[in-house]
């Protein structure tokens, strides 16, 4: 009987709902920001590249390489997005309808350790399609002469299905989970960001009498949420795109190795490279992503049930 019920609470409709939002809600967000994307990527992989504000930076892309630079490689970062992001957010709240069935009420470290592990399942089911993003994005930049990566002259990818099919050809099946380490560690990334979120949703809704939440007031705790995470995983995130970007200099280095030659190189502020504009990016993405979650999980819910408050 338990069984049954746990088995209810994973794969139930609104298990789904929290799935299709989260997804929806990703790919609206990263659509609207996903030049500051770009900026950011290329900082963490472009060694000579001198970093600036985040409006200059964009400034320099579109005289070099034109405008269509800030836009290069959208469709598969909004397919990898909508996948990781629906696997994401479909086990977390699938974990959490568990563990509310067994009559536990939620707390900052459930919170953390449900998250943990639905970024564990997010990482290993997704992580080839992030491989096949961050050097299609690279695919065709204009690389300045003193930086230490190369591009392969040999790799062109037409997109994610043939990127996935031509690294496990030419390089091998564990090539599609590099930098899945790192990634691994990251997942405290999410899991920070959903345990701060989950919290101070559940301190505002209990100072406003469990009142619906306005749409500026999710973006703000999403957007601290965010802040907070980002800021204590960032160095792990500037080693993750050297690793996923795969040159061969890249891939003969441990990730310890390359943090320790990032710090040697570069000094503590190279593992920082790049800050602002992700920053900027992934904070803004992130607050409007739980926007547009919360909004459509909440309308779908009431076509499905009626008017129901903020759910938590």
């Amino acid at each position: 009987m338990a069984k049954n019920a746990s088995s209810t609470s994973l794969f139930s409709y609104d298990t789904l709902v929290h799935a299709i939002s989260g997804a929806a809600g990703s790919v609206t967000a990263m659509t609207v920001f996903f030049p500051l994307d770009t900026v950011r990527s290329r900082l963490q992989v472009e060694d000579s590249r001198e970093s600036k504000n985040t409006f200059a930076m964009i400034e320099e892309f579109i005289r070099e390489e034109g405008l269509e630079s800030l836009y290069r490689g959208l469709g598969p970062v909004l397919t990898s997005l909508c996948a990781s992001n629906f696997v994401y957010f479909y086990t977390f709240h699938g974990l959490r309808a568990l563990y509310r069935g067994n009559k536990q009420k939620h707390n900052p470290l459930s919170d953390l350790a449900l998250a943990s592990l639905a970024g564990a399942v997010n990482v290993i089911a997704t992580t080839p399609l992030w491989v096949v993003n961050t050097r299609l994005k690279m695919q065709g930049v204009k690389l300045r002469a003193g930086d230490s990566l190369r591009l392969k002259k040999t790799q062109c990818y037409n997109g994610i299905l043939d990127g996935l099919v031509k690294i496990c050809k030419e390089e091998g099946l564990g090539e599609l989970w590099s930098g899945t380490l790192p990634s691994l560690m990251l997942i405290i990334n999410p899991a920070i960001q959903f345990m701060v979120y989950e919290g101070l949703k559940r301190e505002v809704l209990h100072s406003q009498n469990n009142k619906n939440l306005s749409s500026i007031t999710i973006f703000l705790i999403g957007a601290i949420a965010k802040s907070i995470s980002t800021i204590l995983t960032y160095p792990l995130q500037v080693v993750q795109s050297k690793l996923r970007y795969g040159s061969s200099a890249m891939r003969q280095q441990s990730f310890l190795q390359l943090l320790i030659s990032i710090v040697r190189s570069k000094g503590a502020r190279g593992l920082y490279k790049g800050l602002e504009a992700k920053l900027f990016q992934t904070v803004l993405t992130a607050a409007l992503m739980f926007v547009c979650y919360e909004k459509i999980a909440a309308f779908v819910f009431y076509l499905l049930k009626g008017p129901v408050k903020n759910h938590q």
